[in-house]
Formats: structure tokens, C-alpha cells, sequence
């Protein structure tokens, strides 16, 4: 079993000066796999501590240097890519091959864009036409805590680290403690990279512990979180009293919009994207309104893709989907499975428990219901599991107000061969992102939301600018 109980702090491993024993279990085996410390408010303030040390010479640095060692982490990172694949895989329940592609490959995905967008970052810019004389600087913020989730670990922290670092920020990097193992593999690479000591920091806790003594901080600037929307309001009442900057990537429940004239791989697409990572994405379309003609159809799809779904361990390999990521997630799957049946939608596929060639680890059936209607806990709650929920829509109008009718705001979804229709949709349906017809956002894009679901923006310029304060500047020379 692994055991890693120290913290990366000043530019070395540490052990932790109010340091608890934490099991990280498998989820495929519900058998612990590591164990780790979960740090107290000692270890949280000596990362700030050395993080807020760092910060005048790493924030003065030329932007040349910093972008050098961003590509030095990129370099590592692909050579370390299969000791992350494997890590990813025991500690959140990724299925091997998926953790190498997918999850791997989203981390290297973010690392290279930020690098492209960085090259031609302009720190200094022209106000605008009417404003010769006056300049907008861009200035890295300050020290960011920076708290992850489980779901897409190496996805959520090179879009956290990789900007802070090319921003000129020092920070104190705050992983899941359900999957905290790639975080450490993210600190190993970071130090081989040459990091300064004290630029990056990390420390392993709970969020009652080390998230909230980092979000309340006096010396902590900004706090960059993403997880649940319950967790991005308590850390936001934590960083009032210190009036620091909020970044909240949280929760989603999107709506994706089948039309009759959708392509015919409109509801397969829409399926396994529900299905993929076991259902634990905050912009999986979980929500399919379909056109009343097209309906009876997509049920039919959906039900034969959902029992045609294999289920296994996330160390075998194949295109499968594994375990989530823990006993207590699996319970509220299970819960809202339940409370779907009890209201009285139809289940066309999966159901309670787990598959019946397994009889141990955190694994959900692939689940299908129909008939459902707005307001039922399924259609309203954010499950992250393989759960998908179908309603039917007769017009437009209705469609968009089912979709609307939620506190999250993430990403919807619209597929339909009609481009005034696409235009209209992506205008109308209240979310940070609409994607259509399959065709993914492109790397300018951000990713982020609004109302429940946060409002960060992250992802290549974006992203960049997060980290960073805006200051406007007269009297320069034109």
C-alpha cells in the first residue's frame, strides 16, 4: 500500500506539523489503496506562509521565464503520463484505458493551451481608441488557494496551477482527499520542473479543515475552487471577511435539446456523454428533452446503449465505465435512483443496485428514465452518476423553458439540423456554455458557467486572466 503522509511546502516534501491518518480507498475494491495526512490549520498556514515569501520575486519574474518552465512541466508530464494514468485510475475509479486517454489527456490538453495563449499574453494594453494616453496593466493577483475536486483531478489543477504559475502568482494547491495521489504525482513533476521554492505549495486536508483556514486567510488573495455548490458557498461566506477574489467552477444539471430533425446519432452522442466518467461530470447532459415525434425513438436508443454499457473494474482494461468514486456517492445515486421510481417515472434500463456479476466496489447500472417530469427530484437534482433523465417537449418555447427551469447554469446542449433554430437556442438557454450538434468548444473558448454553477471562466486566455488584476494607467506616452 502506498503511504505518502508528507506536504509539499517550500519547496520540499515536509511532514506535517498537525497531520491525520486518512485511508484513500479504491473504489473498484472498496479496499484502501494509500494512506495520506489531512494537514490542520499549522500546515495550511505555513503553505501560505511560504507561498506569500515567493511572491515578490516569482510576480516580477520576466513572463519568458515563467512560460519556460510551464513547458518544462508539460515535457515531465508526458513522461510521467502512465504513473498518472495508473494513480487516477486506483484512487477515483477512471477505468485504465479512459484515466490514460481522457483524464491523462485533459491535463496535457489544458498545459499546451495555456502555453499557445501565453506566447502572445499582452500584460500591457491600450485602453482603447478614445483613451491614447491610458493603459490597462494585467498583475498577478497574489497568493491563490487553489481546492480541487476528484472527478477530473489532473483536468481541474493544470486549469488552476498552469495559469497561476503563468500569471505570476505563488500558491497552495489544496487536492481532493478522496483522490489526492495525482496531486502528489503533480507536485513530483512540478519540483523536477525546477519550480521556485514556495511558488507552488501543496497540502492534503478536508475542506472543514485546510479549505476553510485557506479560504478565510489573511494572507491568502484568492481562492479558486471547484466542487459542489454547497462547498462554493461555504467557501465563499469563508473569504468574506477577507474580501478576497472567488473563482467557483460548481455543480451542473444540463439540459440537452433533441429536435426531430437532429442528425441520427444525436441521442447516442447524448447518452454516452451522460455515461462517461461513470456520470460524474458537472456538464454531463443529464437532462434529454426530445421532440414529441422523435421521442418513443430516443427511448428506444437510450435503453439499448444503457444495457449494452459494460461495468468493471477500473484496473481492467477496455471500454467500460467503473466504479464512482465512493460509498458515499454511490449511496445518493442509489437514493435518487429511488426517489425516480417513487415518483413515478418510467425506468427503462439499470435501476437499484449494482450490476449483477458484481458484488463489491462503488459500481451503478447504467440507468435510463423516461416519462419524467419537471420538478421530480431526477430532473432537478445534480446526481454525478450514469443516470439520465428523458422528457418530451412539443414546441420550442417549452423546451427552452424546461431547460431554463433550473438553479444551475453550466452547459446545455442543442442538436438540431436547423441553424436559425442553433442560433436562437444558444442565445436563449441561460448557461455559460451551448454546444451543438456534437461540435465541441474550441481551445479559445472558456469553460464556466453562471448562477448556481459559478461563474469562473477558465481554460487558455480566460483562465490567465483570472489570476490576474487589471489596473488602468494615465498619463502614458502615446
Amino acid at each position: 500500500m502506498i503511504e505518502r503522509r508528507q506536504f509539499y511546502i517550500d519547496g520540499a516534501w515536509r511532514d506535517p506539523q498537525a497531520g491525520q491518518a486518512f485511508a484513500v480507498i479504491d473504489p473498484s475494491t472498496e479496499e484502501a489503496c494509500a494512506t495520506i495526512s489531512l494537514g490542520g490549520q499549522a500546515d495550511a498556514d505555513r503553505a501560505v506562509a511560504a507561498a506569500k515569501a515567493a511572491l515578490p520575486v516569482w510576480s516580477a519574474t520576466d513572463p519568458a521565464e515563467r512560460l519556460a518552465l510551464v513547458e518544462r512541466v508539460s515535457e515531465i508530464y508526458g513522461k510521467r503520463a502512465e504513473d498518472m494514468a495508473r494513480a487516477i485510475s486506483m484512487e477515483m475509479g477512471a477505468p485504465i484505458d479512459m484515466a490514460r486517454s481522457a483524464q491523462v489527456g485533459a491535463g496535457s490538453w489544458h498545459i499546451a493551451n495555456f502555453i499557445e495563449a501565453f506566447r502572445s499574453f499582452e500584460f500591457l494594453r491600450p485602453a482603447g481608441p478614445r483613451s491614447p494616453r491610458t493603459r490597462i496593466a494585467w498583475q498577478p493577483v497574489g497568493v491563490a488557494a487553489l481546492i480541487t475536486p476528484w472527478n477530473w483531478p489532473m483536468n481541474q489543477v493544470t486549469l488552476k496551477v498552469v495559469p497561476a504559475l503563468l500569471a505570476g502568482c505563488t500558491m497552495v494547491l489544496k487536492p481532493s482527499e478522496i483522490a489526492p495521489l495525482s496531486g502528489m504525482l503533480f507536485a513530483d513533476i512540478l519540483d523536477e520542473a525546477g519550480v521556485p521554492a514556495g511558488v507552488f505549495n501543496l497540502v492534503n486536508g478536508d475542506g472543514a479543515g485546510v479549505g476553510t483556514r485557506l479560504a478565510s486567510h489573511p494572507d491568502v488573495d484568492m481562492v479558486s475552487f471547484t466542487g459542489s455548490t454547497r462547498a462554493g458557498i461555504a467557501i465563499t461566506k469563508a473569504s468574506a471577511d477577507t474580501l478576497k477574489k472567488v473563482c467557483l467552477e460548481l455543480g451542473g444539471k444540463g439540459a440537452n435539446l433533441v429536435f426531430a430533425d437532429a442528425d441520427a446519432k444525436a441521442v447516442e452522442r447524448g447518452v454516452r456523454r451522460v455515461f462517461n466518467n461513470s456520470g460524474q461530470s458537472c456538464n454531463a447532459p443529464t437532462r434529454m428533452l426530445v421532440e414529441r415525434p422523435a421521442y418513443a425513438d430516443a427511448v428506444e436508443i437510450a435503453r439499448k446503449l444503457a444495457e449494452a454499457t459494460p461495468v468493471a473494474s477500473a484496473h481492467q482494461p477496455g471500454k467500460h465505465i467503473g466504479p464512482v468514486v465512493s460509498a458515499a456517492q454511490h449511496d445518493k445515486i442509489q437514493d435518487l435512483i429511488g426517489s425516480g421510481i417513487s415518483e413515478g417515472a418510467r425506468l427503462v434500463a439499470g435501476g437499484p443496485g449494482r450490476p449483477s456479476d458484481l458484488n463489491k466496489g462503488y459500481f451503478v447500472r447504467p440507468t435510463v428514465f423516461a416519462d419524467v417530469e419537471p420538478g421530480m427530484r431526477i430532473e432537478k437534482e445534480e446526481i454525478f452518476g450514469p443516470v439520465l433523465s428523458i422528457l418530451p417537449f412539443d414546441t420550442e418555447e417549452q423546451a427552452v423553458a424546461i431547460a431554463n427551469d433550473t438553479v444551475y447554469g453550466l452547459a446545455n446542449y442543442v442538436q438540431t439540423a436547423d441553424e436559425a433554430r442553433r442560433r436562437r437556442l444558444g442565445l436563449a438557454l441561460r448557461s455559460g456554455m451551448v454546444e451543438a450538434n456534437g461540435d465541441g468548444l474550441g481551445p479559445d473558448a472558456f469553460f464556466g458557467g453562471v448562477r448556481s454553477s459559478g461563474r469562473a471562466r477558465e481554460g487558455g486566455q480566460w483562465g490567465i486572466e483570472e489570476f490576474l488584476d487589471s489596473k488602468a494607467i494615465s498619463g502614458w506616452p502615446a
